[in-house]
Parts: C-alpha cells; structure tokens; sequence
C-alpha cells in the first residue's frame, strides 16, 4: 500500500475524474475490511479521490450493511471475522444484488480467487498493491457496470451466453466461464466485426491503464478458445489480427 495517500497531490486531476453513478452525490464505496491500518488508508485514498466512503469491519455487519446501504462499489476483503468475504459476496449475488464488487486477496491465495469470481466477485486484487492500481480497478469496473445497453445473452454457432447469470453453454451442455472469460467475450461480442485492440480489452477488462502486459491477453484467448472453438488452432469465432488485437465473428 503506497504509504502517501492522504498527502499525494491530485497532479492528474484534470485526466481523471471518478464516475459518478448518481448525478447528485458522489460515488460510494464500502469498505469491507478489518486490518484498520488498511481500511483507514483506503478510507483517505478514496476520499481524496472524490468518492463517499463508508467502512464496516466484520463481514455479518458488512453484508447487513451492503443490503442497507446501496452502495455503488464494494471493496471486499477474503478473510474477515464473522463471515468470510466470499460469504458475503454469495449471499448477496443469491439475493440478486448486483452491485460492482472488488475482492482483496493475500498473496498466494489463488483459490480464493478463483472461488471469488465464481462467486459473483467482478476483480479482485492482490496485497500489497498500490492504491493506483486498486483506483484503476474500481473505475474500471464501474463503467463497464455503468454501460447502457448491457448484453445479457448471445447465441453463436452451438454456443450460448448469458452473461447476467453467468452460464455458458455448448450444444445445450453447461461449461464453465471465468468471470474475466465472459468479460472477455462480452467486449468481443459488443465490438463484433470490428477489431479489438489489445489495449482496449487490458483498459475494459483488467482495468489497465499502462499497456506492459499484452501477452497477457493473449494468454487468455488461447484458454478462451479451447473451449468456445471447434478447432482452436484455426478458430472461426475469435480472430487474430496481427501485431493489433482480435475480431469476434459469428
């Protein structure tokens, strides 16, 4: 955690505003956290940033809280007393609140990561990070749940998607999706027939905002199409475009 929150400068001001969910207040955020040291830094990050911040320390109060509150975006710790952060997150996607979540993870915990986003989880992110990097995250996910016109279903050779409940099948058989797949697929498919650079899916799906890390995307396409295509090697739905990106076709 960058140790200079409250006092860093708003030098980028004028290149970053934080989007603002509703017109007359400003974006809140939740705070699920019980390090206080973390939460408080967080807490001033944040506001420093613009944002109406409110915390709660245990997962029960923080879930009872949630449900209450209506916050804008969740920022979600794993290991909380009272209820684990993937409690939390379950129990409100059965609830049917949708509102953006951000999951905080220590490192090496990789099955909580993958348990969080097939929870309901939108990100997550790994500690120690920089409060930029966590910035970059949250506002990347709150546009693309600001987003008019949200795809909710498509349908494509024997594959179907839907993409508010987050099933897939193949040829009427289920498979599973990452959430960060069906992200993935989501872009594609809203830009079909149109070539999709790598920096646009590492800004609209990893949140991004230094393109270092390409391969990356690549990485992903590759495990994406061993399970949408007939034949990976010569896909038919996801097409490279070299040395720029990809283009979704039908």
């Amino acid at each position: 955690m960058e140790a200079s929150i409250a006092a860093r400068k708003k030098t980028d001001q004028h290149r970053r505003s934080h989007l603002k969910v509703h017109q007359n207040r400003p974006t809140r955020i939740l705070i699920i956290e019980d390090d206080q040291s973390m939460a408080i830094a967080l807490k001033l990050g944040f506001e420093h940033e613009g944002f109406d911040v409110q915390m709660a320390r245990d997962g029960a109060g923080g879930l009872r809280y949630a449900l209450k509150a209506k916050a804008d975006m969740l920022i979600l710790d794993v290991m909380l007393p009272k209820m684990s952060g993937l409690d939390v997150c379950k129990q409100m996607r059965a609830s049917g609140d949708q509102t953006p979540i951000i999951m905080l993870t220590a490192r090496g915990q990789e099955l909580d990561k993958v348990v969080g986003l097939k929870v309901g989880a939108d990100d997550y992110v790994t500690k120690p990070f920089g409060f930029q990097e966590l910035l970059a995250r949250v506002e990347a996910v709150l546009r693309r749940s600001l987003r008019t016109g949200v795809l909710e279903e498509y349908e494509f050779g024997n594959i179907s998607l839907n993409f508010k409940k987050l099933t897939a099948t193949k040829g009427g058989k289920h498979f599973d999706l990452s959430v960060r797949e069906f992200n993935l697929l989501r872009v594609l498919i809203e830009n079909r027939d149109h070539v999709v650079t790598r920096e646009k899916l590492l800004s609209e799906v990893w949140g991004y905002e230094h393109f270092t890390l390409t391969r990356t995307v690549d990485t992903h396409i590759g495990k994406l199409r061993q399970k949408i295509e007939e034949s990976p090697r010569n896909p038919r739905h996801i097409i490279t475009v070299p040395r720029i990106g990809y283009r979704f076709l039908d």
